[in-house]
């Protein structure tokens, strides 16, 4: 691969990351009800969910993309149609204080890990995002062992950037984020990642 490729990779990844889903929701509840040390370890949890989706994207669908270039033109339309309906979702309603409290969690650093990997492994914005949208960033045919070693540390490196801020503000500014007026702010700006990224994919 090229540094152009990681870069994108690492882009993208930025961008699906930030986007307010399942995985931040459960990590700003889970901050709000139980602190930073906790979210950290949910954190932890959400990222090694997405680094075994990268390894099965690598080794599980290098030989589908080879041979099966149908498949990921269906999955990138179901792609498609499933961002823009979370974007609808978003601009509806989102995410809203009743949610928020549904999903507060309490317990020790192995539960907060486990919480988040299952998180991540039941999140449909997740699937997609390896299923659809790394394939046309990564030629999985070519990646070699050092390859996956940068991406799997390039995914690493992302998701801590974007989802440490999350659980930090939401765990020292815990009344900001339970506000209307902020959380409908966050919602509106969630959805129209959502609709650019599904118009991103569509044009690809």
């Amino acid at each position: 691969m090229t540094l152009a490729g990681f870069i994108a990779y690492s882009g993208a990844l930025a961008v699906a990351a930030a986007i307010p889903g399942p995985g931040v929701t459960a990590l700003v509840a889970r901050a709000l009800g139980s602190g930073f040390r906790s979210s950290l370890f949910m954190a932890f949890g959400l990222v090694l969910g997405d680094l075994t989706y990268l390894t099965a994207a690598v080794l599980g669908l290098a030989f589908i993309a080879q041979t099966f270039g149908t498949f990921f033109l269906i999955i990138k339309w179901l792609g498609v149609a499933y961002l823009a309906w979370l974007a609808w979702g978003f601009w509806r309603s989102g995410i809203t204080p009743e949610t928020i409290e549904a999903r507060k969690g309490k317990g020790g650093a192995l539960a907060s890990l486990l919480a988040g990997l299952t998180v991540t492994l039941g999140n449909p914005k997740t699937m997609i995002f390896y299923l659809a949208l790394t394939p046309t960033l990564v030629d999985l045919r070519t990646i070699t062992a050092t390859d996956f070693g940068i991406l799997a540390a390039c995914t690493v490196a992302v998701l801590l950037i974007v989802l440490v801020p999350y659980l930090a503000l939401a765990a020292k500014a815990r009344w900001f984020l339970q506000t209307p007026r902020a959380l409908k702010a966050l919602n509106r700006t969630a959805a129209g990642f959502m609709a650019g990224a599904a118009a991103a994919i569509a044009v690809r």
